[in-house]
């Protein structure tokens, strides 16, 4: 049995959305202390233009983070998404994270340069499902390897698969050591992965959410039932439909990029074929909530006593596979 009080700083990968909510909101439940608590949120299109991701999603932790009272890092690869995409015969983009003594950055200078030129594809495989993999799981490691304060100190990473997402994601351990552990070296840093909502249902996600009145994502409100990034390569026809329809704009430049590749994001069908197979969720008719969704700055509070469930709550999960 893991003993979850016996670390000295715990970090929460901490997306916006529902599972990551309840992973914060279950340490303080737990009574940690505040003070040993960081949300760590990982960038996925940068500081560039937004391609794949909501464009509220940062600000909405950010401000997530100060209502608890809490410090938050983000992280990025240089050029996000896009860039990594493009990537022809090159070495893959630095990542740069921020600290309590300011930004750092680390890698992009050694490796074998490669060629991507297509999605993500939909893959168990984070070789070939890459965004995963290079965007966000090695950025924190990344981040955690190359500051010294995690020296000597006993730290928890939480994270929040759900294993009722898919039946991949069931067979992960709830507690193992993280990748970035290096306790038996010789300057010892010990790190510990822990996924407390592993093996809850949805119903208990949204309990623990309106029991502490947050406010969840608007993503949720709009009908999506996860939230990762607005297009994100797991998302079915009517998902594409409602992200394209509120985001034509990014919604054509994937067109663009697919048409430019010669290889489709989805397998089986064209982007353009399947937004013409979906239909948008109705939420997305709301004109000023698609407003906040798509706007960098979150307005709408973080604590509410008006709490609502999300038109997206126990919807189309869409989730990894």
């Amino acid at each position: 049995m893991i003993d979850v009080h016996s670390y000295d700083l715990y970090i929460v990968a901490f997306s916006g959305g529902k599972d990551s909510v309840a992973c914060l909101l279950n340490l303080l439940d737990l009574g940690i202390p505040k003070h040993k608590i960081e949300l760590w949120h990982h960038d996925i299109d940068g500081h560039d233009t937004i391609l794949m991701d909501w464009e509220c999603t940062p600000d909405y932790c950010r401000k997530l983070a100060g209502a608890f009272g809490l410090p938050i890092y983000y992280s990025w690869k240089e050029g996000g998404f896009r860039r990594e995409m493009l990537r022809r015969n090159s070495l893959t983009a630095p990542n740069t994270f921020e600290t309590p003594s300011g930004n750092r950055t680390a890698g992009g200078k050694t490796g074998k340069p490669g060629t991507r030129l297509k999605f993500p594809q939909v893959s168990p495989d984070l070789s070939v499902r890459w965004c995963s993999g290079y965007l966000k799981i090695d950025i924190c490691k990344t981040a955690i390897r190359n500051q010294e304060r995690f020296n000597g100190i006993r730290t928890l990473v939480i994270s929040g698969e759900r294993g009722e997402e898919s039946p991949n994601r069931a067979k992960y351990a709830q507690f193992e050591p993280d990748e970035a552990d290096l306790r038996n070296g010789r300057t010892p840093r010990h790190v510990d992965r822990w996924r407390p909502v592993l093996h809850w249902k949805e119903q208990e996600i949204w309990e623990i959410i309106e029991r502490h009145k947050v406010q969840p994502h608007p993503a949720y409100y709009l009908g999506w039932s996860r939230v990762s990034c607005k297009f994100c390569i797991f998302g079915n026809a009517n998902q594409f439909a409602s992200a394209y329809k509120i985001s034509p704009r990014q919604g054509d430049e994937l067109i663009t990029l697919e048409q430019q590749f010669g290889c489709t994001l989805k397998r089986e069908q064209s982007l353009p074929a399947l937004i013409a197979k979906g239909k948008p969720y109705p939420e997305t008719d709301d004109t000023e909530l698609v407003k906040v969704a798509t706007s960098t700055e979150y307005t709408l509070p973080i604590i509410t006593e008006n709490w609502q469930l999300p038109a997206g709550a126990y919807g189309e999960s869409c989730g990894p596979i």
